[in-house]
């Protein structure tokens, strides 16, 4: 049966001045001015969407420091390539930042950063002849660290490797992460899936000696999750290992009777993943939190959120 057009002068309309609108002009950004403080120029960022989210992101943070509750970082070598190692040692040294976690390859990054101020070698040029990871001084450095947990059983691979550094004078050791948490007296835990990393193809490395020191760093990382009510965990750029592994530790927290409640997780990369997604905004805030993504480049966003932090904090 063939439908008849309808008749549009029937439809009803109501005035623009009663619908409920998303959008209004008090909510837009301030136009940029020449010589404007940070502060000035947070200040204009518009209150609509990731605009809200970075302000209740920077509230998190600033909230969770002035009641004296955890602030912890974990984050994937990428931050580290991108430059942030002294953004991430100032919030540190200002107390802001609690605890720091990785993945092997941020240890990686970081240790060699220490000892020349350089690091990211080219993956494709040393392909062809099998020289891709095979750096000397990296695996045998990082090995002698490592392997010290084969008598030191309760010892972590993040406070090995900046106590290492220390002994050792690296020469950009005040560049390094481990070498920074490791004077500040907080946590440093890097968390290794063997075979991902260059150094598990060299000589020394000892695989007990490397599952136990990241072992204890995951029992050390689950203490510091345990501590999460009304604090903040930020998961910078690490799509996969990071996101499992923050998981399975508050999980671990709550299994312990930690009844995690007020905290805010917060997941920051350059594309949205399912894993940070899940593991870390929607699925833990869906037990008694908040959670907030942030997309853009780490060498943006990351100062720009320290920036923030900082001058909120005074």
């Amino acid at each position: 049966m063939a439908s008849e057009p309808v008749d549009l002068s029937r439809v009803r309309t109501i005035p623009l001045t009663v619908r409920p609108n998303k959008v209004s002009q008090t909510k837009f950004a301030v136009p940029p001015r020449k010589g404007q403080s940070a502060a000035e120029f947070l200040a204009g960022l518009p209150h609509i969407l990731a605009g809200d989210d970075f302000r209740a992101v920077v509230g998190a943070v600033v909230a969770a420091r002035r009641a004296g509750r955890p602030v912890i970082v974990g984050f994937g070598a990428h931050v580290i390539k991108c430059g942030l190692s002294p953004v991430l040692i100032d919030l540190m040294r200002r107390g802001i930042v609690t605890a720091l976690a990785t993945n092997g390859s941020g240890a990686i990054h970081d240790f060699e950063l220490s000892l020349i101020g350089e690091t990211s070698e080219d993956v494709a040029a040393g392909l062809k002849d099998g020289t891709f990871g095979m750096v000397k001084e990296t695996g045998e450095l990082m090995h002698a660290a490592i392997n010290r947990a084969l008598t030191r059983v309760d010892a972590g691979l993040g406070a090995l490797f900046g106590e290492y550094l220390e002994e050792i004078t690296a020469p950009n050791r005040d560049v390094g992460l481990a070498v920074a948490a490791h004077r500040a007296g907080i946590p440093f835990t890097v968390h290794v899936a063997i075979g991902t990393d260059i150094i598990h193809m060299h000589p020394g490395a000892d695989g007990a000696a490397m599952g136990r020191a990241s072992f204890n760093d995951f029992k050390l990382f689950c203490g510091a999750v345990s501590d999460l009510s009304g604090g903040v965990y930020l998961n910078i750029g690490s799509a996969v290992v990071m996101p499992e592994v923050f998981l399975k530790a508050f999980t671990v927290a709550q299994n312990l009777g930690a009844n995690l409640t007020g905290y805010t997780t917060v997941n920051m990369d350059m594309i949205a993943h399912y894993r940070s997604g899940e593991n870390v905004v929607r699925r833990p805030a869906g037990v008694a939190g908040k959670g907030y993504t942030l997309i853009g480049r780490h060498e943006i966003m990351v100062p720009l959120l320290a920036q923030a932090v900082v001058e909120e904090l005074g």
